[in-house]
Protein backbone atom coordinates (compact mmCIF):
# COMPACT_ATOMS: atom_id res chain seq x y z
CA UNK A 1 0.00 0.00 0.00
CA UNK A 2 2.75 2.42 0.62
CA UNK A 3 4.51 1.57 -2.38
CA UNK A 4 0.85 2.23 -4.21
CA UNK A 5 0.79 5.57 -2.23
CA UNK A 6 4.55 6.69 -3.56
CA UNK A 7 4.09 5.70 -7.02
CA UNK A 8 0.43 7.46 -7.42
CA UNK A 9 2.52 10.58 -5.67
CA UNK A 10 5.32 9.71 -8.30
CA UNK A 11 2.35 9.83 -11.24
CA UNK A 12 1.21 12.89 -10.47
CA UNK A 13 3.93 15.29 -10.34
CA UNK A 14 5.51 13.80 -13.92
CA UNK A 15 6.11 16.34 -16.83
CA UNK A 16 5.51 15.96 -20.55
CA UNK A 17 8.17 18.91 -21.66
CA UNK A 18 8.05 19.39 -25.12
CA UNK A 19 11.52 17.99 -27.26
CA UNK A 20 12.03 22.05 -29.23
CA UNK A 21 11.09 25.55 -29.40
CA UNK A 22 13.05 26.55 -26.24
CA UNK A 23 13.82 30.20 -25.71
CA UNK A 24 16.86 30.17 -22.91
CA UNK A 25 16.80 32.82 -20.49
CA UNK A 26 20.02 32.78 -19.04
CA UNK A 27 20.84 33.73 -14.63
CA UNK A 28 22.14 37.26 -13.77
CA UNK A 29 24.71 35.40 -11.28
CA UNK A 30 25.60 31.91 -12.51
CA UNK A 31 27.72 33.67 -14.90
CA UNK A 32 30.05 35.24 -12.35
CA UNK A 33 30.31 32.12 -10.18
CA UNK A 34 30.58 29.11 -12.49
CA UNK A 35 31.00 30.87 -16.12
CA UNK A 36 30.78 27.84 -18.08
CA UNK A 37 27.84 25.91 -16.65
CA UNK A 38 25.38 27.49 -19.12
CA UNK A 39 27.63 27.53 -22.38
CA UNK A 40 28.00 23.66 -21.90
CA UNK A 41 24.37 23.40 -21.33
CA UNK A 42 24.01 25.05 -24.56
CA UNK A 43 26.98 22.91 -26.09
CA UNK A 44 25.86 19.51 -25.06
CA UNK A 45 21.45 20.07 -25.66
CA UNK A 46 22.71 22.21 -28.52
CA UNK A 47 25.57 21.04 -30.48
CA UNK A 48 25.37 17.51 -28.98
CA UNK A 49 21.89 16.32 -28.65
CA UNK A 50 20.95 18.12 -31.08
CA UNK A 51 17.98 19.92 -29.44
CA UNK A 52 16.53 23.34 -30.46
CA UNK A 53 17.06 25.83 -27.90
CA UNK A 54 17.44 29.66 -28.94
CA UNK A 55 20.01 32.15 -27.09
CA UNK A 56 19.61 35.42 -27.04
CA UNK A 57 21.83 38.00 -26.01
CA UNK A 58 18.72 40.89 -25.48
CA UNK A 59 17.00 39.53 -22.66
CA UNK A 60 18.11 41.00 -18.74
CA UNK A 61 17.81 39.65 -15.37
CA UNK A 62 14.46 38.61 -14.36
CA UNK A 63 14.18 40.69 -11.49
CA UNK A 64 13.76 37.85 -8.76
CA UNK A 65 16.69 38.61 -6.79
CA UNK A 66 15.47 42.38 -6.08
CA UNK A 67 11.83 41.23 -6.06
CA UNK A 68 12.72 38.48 -3.43
CA UNK A 69 14.81 41.02 -1.20
CA UNK A 70 11.81 43.40 -1.27
CA UNK A 71 13.59 46.53 -3.19
CA UNK A 72 11.27 46.27 -5.97
CA UNK A 73 7.62 45.29 -6.02
CA UNK A 74 5.74 42.67 -8.20
CA UNK A 75 4.95 44.57 -10.38
CA UNK A 76 8.34 46.17 -11.36
CA UNK A 77 9.07 42.05 -11.92
CA UNK A 78 6.54 41.74 -13.78
CA UNK A 79 7.09 43.88 -16.25
CA UNK A 80 11.03 43.18 -17.03
CA UNK A 81 9.84 39.16 -17.26
CA UNK A 82 7.12 40.24 -19.81
CA UNK A 83 9.63 42.05 -21.86
CA UNK A 84 11.37 38.36 -21.59
CA UNK A 85 8.47 36.98 -22.95
CA UNK A 86 8.21 39.49 -25.91
CA UNK A 87 11.82 38.54 -26.77
CA UNK A 88 10.88 34.87 -26.51
CA UNK A 89 8.08 35.50 -29.11
CA UNK A 90 10.50 37.88 -31.47
CA UNK A 91 12.68 34.76 -31.71
CA UNK A 92 9.36 32.37 -32.83
CA UNK A 93 9.76 30.46 -29.78
CA UNK A 94 6.92 28.35 -27.58
CA UNK A 95 8.68 27.73 -24.59
CA UNK A 96 11.01 29.27 -21.94
CA UNK A 97 13.75 27.56 -20.09
CA UNK A 98 15.34 29.80 -17.86
CA UNK A 99 18.60 29.02 -16.47
CA UNK A 100 18.54 30.07 -12.62
CA UNK A 101 16.06 28.44 -10.20
CA UNK A 102 14.65 31.55 -8.82
CA UNK A 103 14.01 32.86 -12.42
CA UNK A 104 11.90 29.49 -12.62
CA UNK A 105 10.02 30.52 -9.81
CA UNK A 106 9.50 33.65 -10.62
CA UNK A 107 8.11 33.50 -14.19
CA UNK A 108 6.04 30.51 -12.59
CA UNK A 109 4.54 32.50 -10.37
CA UNK A 110 3.83 35.40 -12.21
CA UNK A 111 1.78 33.18 -14.67
CA UNK A 112 -0.07 31.64 -12.11
CA UNK A 113 -1.42 35.58 -10.97
CA UNK A 114 -1.85 36.09 -13.84
CA UNK A 115 -4.25 33.07 -14.58
CA UNK A 116 -6.00 34.42 -11.03
CA UNK A 117 -6.07 37.88 -11.71
CA UNK A 118 -6.06 38.72 -15.52
CA UNK A 119 -6.86 42.32 -15.07
CA UNK A 120 -2.98 42.74 -13.84
CA UNK A 121 -1.77 41.21 -16.84
CA UNK A 122 -3.83 43.90 -18.97
CA UNK A 123 -1.84 46.22 -16.67
CA UNK A 124 1.69 45.01 -16.75
CA UNK A 125 0.63 44.50 -20.99
CA UNK A 126 -0.19 48.04 -20.86
CA UNK A 127 3.14 49.31 -18.99
CA UNK A 128 5.27 47.32 -21.14
CA UNK A 129 3.93 48.77 -23.70
CA UNK A 130 4.35 52.38 -22.74
CA UNK A 131 7.74 51.40 -21.56
CA UNK A 132 9.33 50.44 -24.41
CA UNK A 133 6.54 49.35 -26.85
CA UNK A 134 6.72 45.73 -26.72
CA UNK A 135 3.71 42.91 -26.94
CA UNK A 136 4.43 39.15 -26.20
CA UNK A 137 2.65 35.85 -25.95
CA UNK A 138 2.80 34.05 -22.72
CA UNK A 139 4.85 30.78 -23.07
CA UNK A 140 3.03 27.72 -23.62
CA UNK A 141 5.16 26.02 -20.94
CA UNK A 142 8.32 27.04 -18.36
CA UNK A 143 10.65 24.30 -17.34
CA UNK A 144 13.92 24.75 -15.45
CA UNK A 145 17.14 23.48 -17.73
CA UNK A 146 17.81 20.92 -15.03
CA UNK A 147 14.47 19.25 -16.10
CA UNK A 148 15.84 19.39 -19.85
CA UNK A 149 19.03 17.63 -19.13
CA UNK A 150 16.88 15.13 -16.39
CA UNK A 151 14.29 14.59 -19.48
CA UNK A 152 17.82 14.18 -22.00
CA UNK A 153 20.39 12.42 -18.91
CA UNK A 154 19.53 8.45 -20.88
CA UNK A 155 20.72 10.70 -24.02
CA UNK A 156 24.29 12.05 -22.05
CA UNK A 157 24.76 8.10 -20.55
CA UNK A 158 24.74 6.79 -24.20
CA UNK A 159 27.66 9.08 -25.14
CA UNK A 160 29.31 9.54 -21.61
CA UNK A 161 33.18 8.93 -21.91
CA UNK A 162 33.32 8.29 -18.10
CA UNK A 163 31.03 7.14 -15.27
CA UNK A 164 30.46 7.93 -11.62
CA UNK A 165 32.39 5.26 -10.81
CA UNK A 166 35.46 4.42 -8.26
CA UNK A 167 37.67 3.86 -11.54
CA UNK A 168 39.34 1.63 -8.74
CA UNK A 169 36.75 -0.39 -6.72
CA UNK A 170 34.30 -0.33 -9.49
CA UNK A 171 31.95 1.00 -6.44
CA UNK A 172 29.48 3.81 -7.26
CA UNK A 173 30.52 7.83 -6.99
CA UNK A 174 28.84 8.62 -3.36
CA UNK A 175 26.50 11.83 -4.48
CA UNK A 176 24.35 13.99 -2.45
CA UNK A 177 22.30 16.49 -3.49
CA UNK A 178 20.40 19.58 -3.13
CA UNK A 179 17.75 21.07 -4.64
CA UNK A 180 17.36 24.60 -4.68
CA UNK A 181 14.16 26.07 -2.65
CA UNK A 182 12.78 28.04 -5.58
CA UNK A 183 11.99 24.97 -7.71
CA UNK A 184 9.64 22.47 -5.76
CA UNK A 185 8.91 24.21 -2.55
CA UNK A 186 7.32 26.98 -4.19
CA UNK A 187 4.79 25.30 -6.75
CA UNK A 188 5.36 21.61 -5.92
CA UNK A 189 2.94 20.32 -8.80
CA UNK A 190 6.15 22.14 -11.13
CA UNK A 191 8.62 20.30 -9.97
CA UNK A 192 9.80 16.66 -11.32
CA UNK A 193 8.58 14.81 -8.18
CA UNK A 194 7.59 17.62 -6.06
CA UNK A 195 8.63 18.94 -2.74
CA UNK A 196 9.06 15.61 -1.16
CA UNK A 197 10.20 13.45 -4.27
CA UNK A 198 12.05 15.54 -6.49
CA UNK A 199 14.53 13.58 -8.35
CA UNK A 200 15.43 15.80 -10.99
CA UNK A 201 19.06 15.38 -10.07
CA UNK A 202 18.96 12.41 -8.31
CA UNK A 203 17.84 10.73 -11.64
CA UNK A 204 20.65 12.07 -13.43
CA UNK A 205 22.98 10.83 -11.30
CA UNK A 206 21.42 6.70 -11.72
CA UNK A 207 22.04 7.46 -15.04
CA UNK A 208 25.58 8.39 -14.85
CA UNK A 209 26.83 5.74 -12.32
CA UNK A 210 26.95 7.23 -9.51
CA UNK A 211 24.79 6.46 -6.10
CA UNK A 212 22.55 9.04 -4.61
CA UNK A 213 22.91 9.29 -0.97
CA UNK A 214 19.79 9.97 1.44
CA UNK A 215 20.65 12.67 4.46
CA UNK A 216 18.58 13.90 7.58
CA UNK A 217 18.90 17.55 5.90
CA UNK A 218 18.67 16.76 2.21
CA UNK A 219 15.23 19.47 2.18
CA UNK A 220 17.09 22.03 4.30
CA UNK A 221 17.90 25.61 2.42
CA UNK A 222 21.87 26.20 1.32
CA UNK A 223 21.68 29.37 3.68
CA UNK A 224 21.64 31.61 0.57
CA UNK A 225 18.16 33.09 1.31
CA UNK A 226 18.75 36.41 -0.12
CA UNK A 227 17.89 38.28 2.70
CA UNK A 228 19.92 36.01 5.00
CA UNK A 229 23.28 36.61 3.16
CA UNK A 230 22.67 40.67 0.86
CA UNK A 231 21.74 42.23 4.79
CA UNK A 232 25.34 41.81 5.44
CA UNK A 233 24.23 41.52 9.32
CA UNK A 234 21.89 38.73 8.91
CA UNK A 235 24.76 36.69 7.59
CA UNK A 236 25.39 34.54 10.62
CA UNK A 237 21.91 33.18 9.74
CA UNK A 238 23.42 31.84 6.12
CA UNK A 239 26.21 30.16 7.32
CA UNK A 240 24.90 28.74 10.08
CA UNK A 241 22.32 27.03 7.51
CA UNK A 242 25.16 26.28 5.72
CA UNK A 243 26.85 24.42 8.50
CA UNK A 244 23.67 22.50 9.86
CA UNK A 245 23.70 21.03 6.16
CA UNK A 246 27.40 19.84 6.18
CA UNK A 247 27.00 18.38 9.53
CA UNK A 248 24.06 16.13 8.18
CA UNK A 249 25.73 14.69 5.63
CA UNK A 250 29.09 14.33 6.71
CA UNK A 251 28.82 10.91 8.10
CA UNK A 252 27.48 9.64 5.10
CA UNK A 253 31.18 10.08 3.76
CA UNK A 254 29.42 11.88 0.17
CA UNK A 255 32.23 11.99 -2.51
CA UNK A 256 30.85 14.67 -4.04
CA UNK A 257 27.45 17.65 -4.20
CA UNK A 258 25.06 17.94 -6.68
CA UNK A 259 22.57 21.16 -7.05
CA UNK A 260 20.85 22.98 -9.81
CA UNK A 261 20.34 26.38 -8.30
CA UNK A 262 22.81 29.30 -9.01
CA UNK A 263 23.21 30.41 -5.28
CA UNK A 264 23.33 27.11 -4.05
CA UNK A 265 26.73 25.54 -5.16
CA UNK A 266 28.18 29.11 -4.30
CA UNK A 267 27.02 29.04 -0.39
CA UNK A 268 27.73 25.21 -0.12
CA UNK A 269 31.47 25.63 -1.60
CA UNK A 270 32.60 29.01 -0.09
CA UNK A 271 31.02 28.53 3.30
CA UNK A 272 33.42 25.50 3.40
CA UNK A 273 36.21 27.50 2.98
CA UNK A 274 34.65 29.83 5.43
CA UNK A 275 33.75 27.32 7.85
CA UNK A 276 37.62 25.65 7.95
CA UNK A 277 39.42 29.38 8.37
CA UNK A 278 36.81 29.63 11.55
CA UNK A 279 36.28 26.82 12.77
CA UNK A 280 39.18 24.56 11.34
CA UNK A 281 36.56 21.98 10.52
CA UNK A 282 36.62 20.38 6.64
CA UNK A 283 33.74 17.62 5.53
CA UNK A 284 35.60 15.95 3.07
CA UNK A 285 38.83 13.24 3.19
CA UNK A 286 42.29 14.12 4.12
CA UNK A 287 41.19 17.78 4.75
CA UNK A 288 39.90 18.27 2.09
CA UNK A 289 35.87 19.64 1.40
CA UNK A 290 33.23 17.78 -0.25
CA UNK A 291 33.70 18.91 -4.08
CA UNK A 292 30.43 20.90 -5.10
CA UNK A 293 29.35 20.55 -9.07
CA UNK A 294 26.48 22.32 -10.69
CA UNK A 295 24.41 19.64 -13.26
CA UNK A 296 25.95 20.55 -16.26
CA UNK A 297 29.13 20.22 -14.76
CA UNK A 298 28.77 16.60 -14.06
CA UNK A 299 27.12 16.60 -17.37
CA UNK A 300 30.35 18.20 -18.91
CA UNK A 301 32.70 16.05 -16.75
CA UNK A 302 31.10 12.22 -17.96
CA UNK A 303 31.13 13.59 -21.32
CA UNK A 304 35.18 13.57 -21.14
CA UNK A 305 35.00 17.92 -21.53
CA UNK A 306 38.42 19.08 -20.30
CA UNK A 307 37.95 19.96 -16.60
CA UNK A 308 39.59 23.34 -16.70
CA UNK A 309 37.53 23.82 -19.70
CA UNK A 310 34.13 23.45 -17.39
CA UNK A 311 35.37 26.06 -15.09
CA UNK A 312 35.82 24.10 -12.47
CA UNK A 313 39.25 25.60 -11.32
CA UNK A 314 37.07 28.34 -10.38
CA UNK A 315 35.38 26.40 -7.31
CA UNK A 316 36.78 27.14 -4.02
CA UNK A 317 36.84 22.84 -2.93
CA UNK A 318 39.35 21.05 -4.72
CA UNK A 319 38.06 18.87 -7.38
CA UNK A 320 41.27 16.96 -8.08
CA UNK A 321 40.41 14.13 -5.52
CA UNK A 322 37.40 13.23 -7.18
CA UNK A 323 39.07 13.54 -10.62
CA UNK A 324 41.11 11.15 -9.81
CA UNK A 325 38.82 8.86 -8.12
CA UNK A 326 36.65 8.45 -11.66
CA UNK A 327 39.26 8.25 -13.45
CA UNK A 328 38.83 11.72 -15.66
CA UNK A 329 42.28 12.93 -17.75
CA UNK A 330 43.12 16.30 -16.82
CA UNK A 331 46.57 18.42 -16.88
CA UNK A 332 47.07 20.10 -13.20
CA UNK A 333 49.31 22.80 -14.79
CA UNK A 334 47.01 24.29 -16.44
CA UNK A 335 44.90 24.66 -14.24
CA UNK A 336 45.47 28.45 -13.28
CA UNK A 337 45.78 28.80 -16.98
CA UNK A 338 44.05 31.69 -19.05
CA UNK A 339 43.05 32.12 -22.85
CA UNK A 340 45.44 31.20 -25.29
CA UNK A 341 47.03 29.24 -21.94
CA UNK A 342 48.58 32.60 -20.78
CA UNK A 343 49.67 32.17 -16.93
CA UNK A 344 47.40 34.29 -14.83
CA UNK A 345 49.09 32.93 -11.70
CA UNK A 346 48.44 30.86 -8.87
CA UNK A 347 45.46 32.23 -5.98
CA UNK A 348 46.79 31.99 -2.74
CA UNK A 349 45.74 28.76 -1.32
CA UNK A 350 43.98 28.71 1.75
CA UNK A 351 45.64 27.32 5.43
CA UNK A 352 42.49 25.65 6.67
CA UNK A 353 41.43 23.61 3.63
CA UNK A 354 43.63 21.55 1.54
CA UNK A 355 43.94 22.81 -1.99
CA UNK A 356 45.90 22.50 -4.96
Amino acid sequence: MIYQGKQKIWSDYQKDMPEDGWFYARSCIRQNFFPASEKYFLTICRDVLGKDIIDNEHHTTCGGISYHSDTIPQETAMTIVARQFSIMTECGCRNIVPSCITSFGNYTEILETWREFPELEARIREMLWKSCRREFEKPEYVAHASDLMYKWRNEIAERARYRLVDKETGEPIRVVEHIGCHYSKMFPHKGIGGAEYPCVLSGMINSWGGEMVDYPERRHCCGFGFRQYLVKANRGYSISNTHKKFESMEPYHPDMIITNCPGCPYFLDRWQYVIAEMEGRTYGRDGFGIPVFTYEEVAGLVMGYDPWDLGLQLHQVAVEPLLDKIGVEYDPKAKYLGLNRKDIMKPELPKGLRCF
